[in-house]
């Protein structure tokens, strides 16, 4: 506590703008209040009201002209010696910051706390309170106070930053805010095992600091590396931003700045975090205290709610400055921030039409990292005038970002941060080849989620479903899939166009399952199933080629029954449903497909076996040339007969002559 001399002060003559001591100072007993009013318990009576707003002080001159320059100077600039009235509306710290400084004028001790320095420290510079008038004045004794007991404190650099946010641009020239940041940012970066001062850690159900004495932690206790993220969070944005910026130049560790940053958008975005909503504390912006906010529960329903019912003006304001800050300050480095955050940070940038040139950088930043991404987070709705329900336009950008990103990095590894190549082995995107498969995944994912929009346009569809190389599919489940459910809800599709929709999947990519369901499906083109079914069949033919190598076929079969699963895990529950009840009619049509294999390979038994009887049948027709000339000779001794018994007498001896010889011929032959 800092108390101000009780000193005798005397009177002073006004005359050619100097005032000189010539009086005996005001004894005065306190201030007491009445009403909006504050008089001075004296026995003289007041000759200065002094209006600050609604609050009125009933004072003396003396008191305030031997310390303050300021009110020298409008009593000397009105030319009215028997001037009784001020008015100083723009007073930084307002009335409770004048009635300080005013007590401090008239001798009575001055309490100077956390709360209150900073205001004032500004109402002592306005009102000019310098050594020139007064050794020791308010100027001075508030900037002791600062330096040596406000910056070597955690606890007051956090409540006098905090005090400065309505008093810009005051608290900013005089460079109280630059002085706090920079204290928190020392103790901030400071080596945990070392701490032993008060701070407010981080509790799961407290909103607002509350710095106690059992909050101070124990030689004995661990205290973790985030132990400041609650504390910075109460500050405003643009006071966070300055810490966050300071802690940076010190060198803190990438991650951690971007775990505090996720935490305070926790705190002042509400419906950000999939979770739950941000809860507001005492110094909380409008978007905390506003009454509409608890309806906000996160995640899609949130954001679609609020295209509907606009967040009022002043809340999307301070939002949209919230989040553009934010952009401003994640590090560069990947995965300092999850891609989970960036991708809800960018569905409510897009909501509340943040800066284009942030939202581009924004969406680059996802596509650093957009194999970390869920099929969730990438359902952002079209906020622009487009007729599509979600917007399939920026999920097209992300990919791309992605591609280019996954180019650079496999064409100069050289380009990956030093943190990226120590922090994160074995899981750098560049190297993993899984990456484009897990992409490719959740690009599927998507394009079953979307397709049953029935303004997605097929262009749009074709383009998202042929952006991934080929090599980024094993199997095309996913993508036979999306086509189905794409079929599914545009049926007036042209036989042209589902030709071309079929045309992004590769049949030959097919599971056997998906196969069969494709078998059955009466919305894909004829050719389609003809393919799936040749496909099929050529699988079959190798896998009884390779009957004799069972191992081999069971582990050639076993990458694509887990792709099979991991692809079902990734689609939505009703679709799953259904491919549950499709599988059954497959289990059927494998039976009765084994039936017509026993059957064709009987047929074609008793094929065979007609046809070896035939050419038994037919063998014994094809006769030497001394049977043939047998049969010609008969034929003609026939017809030869035929003309002597139509010339009447010599028919029975011809007859007689020729019997025999006809008999032994039959008998030979």
């Amino acid at each position: 506590m800092w108390e101000s001399e009780n000193e005798s002060v005397g009177g002073r003559d006004y005359g050619n703008g100097v005032l000189t001591t010539t009086k005996h100072g005001v004894e005065t007993d306190g201030f007491e209040q009445r009403g909006q009013s504050w008089y001075v318990a004296a026995d003289i009576p007041s000759d200065l009201l002094v209006q600050i707003g609604d609050v009125s002080f009933h004072l003396h001159k003396y008191p305030l002209l031997s310390r303050s320059g300021k009110m020298n100077r409008i009593i000397y600039e009105s030319r009215d010696p028997d001037m009784s009235k001020i008015v100083l509306d723009d007073l930084p710290g307002g009335s409770e910051a004048f009635e300080l400084a005013a007590k401090f004028c008239y001798g009575i001790a001055v309490d100077l706390t956390a709360t209150n320095i900073s205001g004032l420290r500004c109402a002592a510079e306005y009102l000019e309170m310098t050594e020139d008038l007064e050794e020791g004045n308010l100027i001075f004794k508030t900037e002791a106070f600062l330096s040596y007991v406000v910056l070597s404190s955690w606890r007051d650099s956090i409540l006098v930053l905090k005090s400065c946010e309505k008093l810009s641009p005051w608290a900013e020239n005089l460079q109280i805010v630059r002085r706090c940041s920079e204290s928190i940012a020392w103790k901030a970066c400071a080596n945990p095992k070392g701490i032993r001062w008060q701070y407010t850690g981080k509790p799961p159900k407290v909103s607002s600091p509350n710095w106690n004495e059992n909050s101070s932690p124990s030689r004995n206790q661990q205290v973790p590396p985030d132990w400041w993220f609650e504390d910075v969070s109460i500050l405003r944005i643009d006071h966070f931003v300055r810490v966050i910026t300071a802690i940076k130049v010190k060198g803190m560790r990438f991650e951690l700045i971007g775990a505090a940053i996720m935490h305070y958008a926790a705190k002042w975005l509400p419906g950000l975090i999939k979770e739950g909503s941000g809860t507001g504390d005492d110094g909380s912006n409008s978007s905390n205290s506003n009454g509409s906010s608890s309806s906000w529960k996160g995640g899609l329903h949130m954001i679609v709610a609020g295209t509907k019912d606009d967040p009022p003006t002043v809340q999307a304001k301070d939002q949209r400055m919230i989040i553009e800050s934010l952009i401003s300050i994640i590090p560069p480095q990947k995965d300092s921030v999850s891609c989970s955050f960036l991708l809800r940070l960018l569905r409510m940038a897009n909501m509340l039409k943040v800066a284009p040139a942030l939202v581009t950088e924004l969406e680059k930043r996802v596509g650093m990292q957009f194999e970390q991404a869920t099929l969730a987070d990438l359902l952002i709705p079209s906020y622009s005038k487009s007729e599509t329900l979600y917007d399939v336009d920026l999920v097209q950008r992300l990919l791309e970002h992605f591609l280019v990103q996954e180019q650079m990095e496999c064409s100069s590894p050289s380009r990956q941060s030093f943190s990226d190549k120590h922090m994160y082995d074995g899981v750098q995107r560049g190297t993993n080849p899984n990456a484009k498969m897990r992409v490719a995944r959740l690009v599927d994912s998507y394009l079953t989620e979307v397709s049953r929009d029935r303004n997605l346009s097929l262009t749009k569809f074709q383009v998202l479903a042929e952006a991934l190389p080929e090599s980024a599919r094993t199997c095309d489940d996913g993508l036979y899939r999306a086509v189905d459910s794409y079929l599914k809800a545009h049926p007036t599709l042209s036989e042209h166009e589902r030709k071309r929709l079929c045309r992004v999947m590769d049949c030959q990519k097919l599971s056997i399952d998906a196969c069969m369901h494709a078998a059955q499906n009466e919305r894909l083109p004829l050719r389609v199933v003809v393919q799936v079914l040749f496909s099929e069949q050529v699988k079959i033919s190798n896998a009884i080629a390779n009957n004799s190598l069972k191992e081999a076929g069971e582990s050639q079969y076993t990458p694509m029954v887990s792709n099979r699963k991991s692809l079902l895990e990734g689609t939505p529950q009703s679709f799953q449903e259904g491919w549950a009840a499709a599988k059954k009619d497959i289990n059927t049509l494998k039976f009765e497909l084994e039936t017509v294999k026993a059957k064709y390979l009987e047929l074609q038994n008793d094929m065979e076996t007609l046809q070896r009887q035939f050419e038994k049948v037919t063998k014994p027709k094809q006769g030497s040339a001394w049977t043939s000339g047998w049969k010609k000779l008969s034929k003609l001794t026939k017809m030869t007969a035929l003309d002597a018994h139509e010339n009447g007498s010599q028919i029975p001896n011809t007859e007689q002559t020729r019997k025999t010889p006809r008999r032994w011929r039959n008998s030979i032959s």
